[in-house]
């Protein structure tokens, strides 16, 4: 179970989706979820980069710029990137949403924890090729201070459906015999 507003979005996603196995990218209407526009954001596809296309305030603000254009597996830490793109490319294939569980980091406060949303979408050519996504706070944010999240921290990754019940957690433990995880 996970946050009432991360439910939403999900059920939201799988309304649009219909008898299909994703929803289109047209399919989506923010304006059927207008009080969660601040954590929404969309990211596209281009090669190993999942570029923001979209990113409402809240999203900013919390990384206190722009992140239009900018690749979003860059804001995880270093250490999470591989486990998170090996299951974001599990996610678009299998067609299903996947939720991270995260902790925001900022510069001298405790970090607040985070679900992040990510629901794969197609775009206009039929290939899964956009990420619809949340971020919800699972703690108080004011514990941050005001202070812009340096990176988001990965605890686990949710596979939702049938078919991902019992896909097992991926994780990287070593490269070249070196411990990185």
């Amino acid at each position: 179970m996970f946050h009432p507003s991360t439910e939403r979005l999900i059920d939201y996603w799988r309304e649009r989706r219909g008898d299909e196995p994703l929803p289109r990218r047209a399919d989506i209407n923010p304006g059927d979820f207008l009080e969660l526009l601040p954590q929404v954001f969309v990211l596209g596809r281009d090669g190993a980069r999942l570029p923001f296309r979209l990113a409402g305030g809240f999203v900013g603000d919390l990384h206190a710029r722009d992140l239009r254009g900018h690749d979003a597996l860059s804001l995880w830490a270093l250490a999470h990137r591989l486990e998170l793109k090996s299951a974001l490319d599990v996610a678009r294939k299998r067609r299903t949403p996947v939720v991270a569980i995260a902790d925001i980091r900022a510069l001298g406060v405790p970090s607040v924890g985070m679900e992040v949303l990510f629901a794969p979408l197609r775009g206009a050519s039929g290939e899964t090729d956009r990420f619809l996504g949340l971020y919800q706070p699972i703690g108080a944010t004011a514990r941050l201070m005001g202070r812009p999240a340096y990176e988001l921290g990965l605890r686990e990754v949710r596979p939702l459906g049938e078919a991902n019940r019992d896909m097992p957690r991926l994780r990287l433990a070593t490269l070249d015999g070196r411990r990185i995880a």
